[in-house]
């Protein structure tokens, strides 16, 4: 991750120096883009149907408390 830090904080130094405003304006552009284009998940059709199952476990009281939820886990494990 050091490396990722470095690459940002090399391009936040590089940006920092720009003057042009055109040029600045086309890179907010193109960072912005990239950004939103990156942010978009295609899910699956499984994914879909899975998501909308949870909706109606909310939707008919269907839940247990994280709680309840980490003991299963633990009691899970335990039996393994």
């Amino acid at each position: 991750m050091a490396n990722v830090d470095k690459i940002r904080n090399g391009l936040i130094e590089k940006i920092l120096s720009i003057r042009n405003k055109e040029f600045l304006e086309a890179l907010d552009k193109l960072v912005t883009f990239s950004a939103s284009e990156s942010d978009k998940v295609a899910l699956t059709d499984e994914q879909k149907l899975m998501l909308q199952m949870s909706e109606e476990d909310v939707k008919n009281g269907e839940l247990i408390s994280q709680q309840e939820m980490d003991k299963r886990n633990l009691e899970w494990l335990n039996a393994m």
